[in-house]
């Protein structure tokens, strides 16, 4: 597989040894407190929180790296959009263009919150294999059909993945080359359909072999969670960090911030 999150499940850590689903409800609430916040101050607090996460969840730099470049791509063009198209009157102008502080706030801000909250997704996921996670979400009553789609996404995204490859590989053993042409573009359309095509009748070869099988519409497994006085210790600091960001954020001290840059 070319990035499974759970690569590194197996890596000794505080989180690794974690409840799966005292890990999921405690971290899950911080990601959406963090999600909530509206001053930059708070958000660079939650992203030292998050780093200070990561850290214990002894997860190899190289690997969290290469997943956070993927959401940077998406990320740094906040920077370059938001400072032009925010709503009223700009500081400037740069090539004609009005330019709002107000915006690169709100980019800043944006950019600051999505790191935090993927990199607590990665404690998540990564920390434990992520059936185990999902069964976790489904021991928690998450809606069975969100999990089952979470669940098969990801299996089938790295089946997809791997059928896309070997295609390839057998155009190329049959001579293609990719030029900037018509007949690339129509070799790629039928590419893609091939692919479109493939994937429905392979999705409805494995739901027949759920139904053979018995499948109900709801995953069943002999995975047992047991949890211990520790589990809820650390369940309390990460609810003790939540409250104080809350504070923070929501007690008045930066209230004012939301109207200035910061």
């Amino acid at each position: 597989m070319a990035f499974d999150i759970d690569r590194y499940d197996h890596v000794a850590s505080p989180l690794q040894s974690w409840d799966p689903r005292v890990k999921v409800a405690s971290l899950g609430l911080l990601i959406l407190v963090i999600a909530l916040l509206k001053t930059i101050p708070m958000a660079v607090v939650a992203i030292a929180i998050a780093i200070g996460i990561m850290a214990l969840s002894a997860l190899p730099l190289h690997f969290v790296s290469h997943g956070l470049s993927f959401v940077l791509m998406f990320l740094i063009p906040f920077f370059f959009i938001m400072p032009f198209t925010y709503p009223g009157e700009g500081a400037f102008e740069i090539l004609g263009v009005s330019f709002a502080w107000q915006g690169l706030r709100i980019a800043t801000l944006i950019f600051i919150k999505a790191l935090s909250i993927v990199m607590l997704s990665f404690v998540i996921f990564g920390s434990s294999r992520f059936d185990i996670s999902m069964l976790a979400l489904q021991r928690l009553k998450f809606p069975s059909i969100v999990v089952q789609m979470l669940l098969f996404a990801y299996r089938y995204t790295f089946v997809f993945l791997d059928e896309m490859k070997r295609m390839h590989i057998s155009m190329r053993a049959r001579g293609f080359i990719a030029r900037s042409d018509r007949k690339t573009l129509k070799i790629y359309g039928h590419f893609i359909g091939t692919l479109l095509v493939r994937s429905f009748e392979r999705t409805e070869r494995v739901y027949k072999a759920m139904l053979s099988k018995g499948y109900q519409g709801k995953l069943h497994s002999m995975v047992q969670f047991h949890s211990v006085p520790l589990d809820y210790a650390k369940a309390a600091v990460i609810l003790l960090i939540t409250i104080g960001l809350l504070i923070g954020e929501f007690g008045g001290t930066l209230n004012t911030a939301v109207q200035a840059w910061y």
